[in-house]
């Protein structure tokens, strides 16, 4: 049995890359430029030996540490190479700080200063200015970092339990994706409030509300603040055998008299421009996280010209438009309040699946209504009554 716990550990730190289990709180974060390097230091409550690795389209650095708290301030000018970052939980062993760069980098050199002189420990990354042949010829040699990385990332979706039809309960099995999480906080709403908090409430709200009607059995793809892959998303609903998928967001734009909801279904093209940019948006999410996306396997590339996929998108389309007057009962909706856009995390090849923007965080009414309770419970309600429509019309077709 010890022999087993050790081989764990020891593979725990393998594909993690980092040799210490023990949680290591980021307490400040630093910057300096010296010629053509850049040097970032992190203050650590312990030492750590972490997970380091660049990526391509766009540049970027990536660094991973154990599951910690970020205790830094954010308010801190980035110089030289680095263009911004953030961070945030990336699974449940892993903290995941993304540098976006303003242009090709290598890591020059990364090392650990112990506590001394009023400092605690330190881990120092220097960034060099290269060439994009030598920063992609650093990308290719990080690679299997990478590989190890989207194995252990993998077991997000492998840890769900599977479900075979029929239930014996005979309950519709519901998926509610709450939208972001993790390194990806989402949209930054004028009440300060990220998307990944709001949304993550007005799921769980959903969940209750739709069990407490004991028509439905609901699963939802997080329930804490971390960050899962699009493929991930719908792979989980897949995984269960769901009977529906709902990815939950809130919204954001320049113009911050604009309010309302909106129901996007899947197609390849977007309805209208707005459609467009929502796409562009949200399937950035998976940049933001620091994905590599160029190896990802592209299981559905193909799959919008499959007829399996055409069926689950005309059934798709159909709940939101039995979704859609719910809503309008409820909340405030776009007066376009169905559109198109072709969304990664709606690409499930056999599951109706919507993403329900849920308001703008940039307005102050929606704002207000999506962090309250009778906001999220008005939500809740809609989408219990438009799924009780949609699976009777469903019930009659023999479905």
């Amino acid at each position: 049995m010890l022999k087993c716990i050790g081989q764990a550990i020891a593979f725990f730190c393998l594909i993690s890359g980092i040799s210490h289990l023990t949680n290591a709180d980021v307490t400040g974060i630093r910057f300096g430029q010296n010629g053509d390097t850049t040097r970032v230091v992190l203050d650590m409550t312990v030492k750590v030996d972490p997970g380091i690795f660049l990526l391509a389209t766009p540049n970027r650095v990536v660094i991973d540490l154990p599951a910690n708290d970020w205790r830094a301030s954010d308010n801190v000018k980035t110089p030289g190479l680095i263009d911004g970052y953030r961070h945030g939980l990336f699974n449940t062993g892993t903290y995941r700080i993304v540098l976006d760069l303003n242009g090709p980098a290598t890591v020059k050199n990364s090392f650990y200063i112990p506590p001394k002189s009023g400092y605690s420990h330190r881990l120092v990354l220097d960034l060099q200015i290269s060439s994009q042949a030598k920063f992609l010829a650093a990308v290719e040699e990080s690679k299997e970092k990478r590989r190890k990385l989207i194995a252990r990332s993998n077991n997000v979706v492998s840890s769900v339990p599977a479900v075979v039809k029929p239930r014996s309960n005979n309950k519709r099995l519901i998926v509610i994706d709450p939208g972001h999480g993790g390194v990806d906080p989402g949209t930054l709403g004028v009440l300060g409030v990220n998307e990944n908090v709001i949304v993550l409430k007005i799921a769980k709200v959903i969940k209750q509300t739709l069990e407490a009607s004991g028509r439905y059995d609901v699963r939802l793809t997080r329930s804490t603040n971390v960050y899962i892959p699009h493929r991930q998303r719908y792979g989980i609903a897949k995984r269960l055998n769901a009977d529906f998928f709902v990815s939950i967001h809130a919204d954001a734009i320049a113009n911050s008299k604009v309010r309302g909801g909106t129901i996007y279904t899947l197609s390849e093209k977007a309805s209208d421009r707005e459609a467009a940019r929502l796409a562009a948006k949200e399937n950035r999410s998976d940049i933001i996280a620091g994905l590599d996306l160029a190896s990802a396997n592209d299981d559905v590339s193909n799959i919008l010209i499959d007829l399996a996929q055409r069926e689950t998108m005309n059934l798709s389309a159909q709940f939101a438009e039995t979704l859609l007057p719910e809503m309008r009962n409820q909340v405030k909706m776009l007066k376009r309040g169905h559109r198109y856009a072709n969304l990664l995390v709606l690409k499930s090849p056999d599951i109706p699946s919507i993403l329900l923007e849920t308001g703008y965080l940039t307005n102050k009414e929606d704002a207000r209504l999506l962090n309250s309770r009778d906001g999220q419970r008005r939500i809740a309600l809609a989408l219990r009554n438009g799924l009780d429509k949609y699976f009777q019309e469903q019930s009659t077709l023999g479905r």
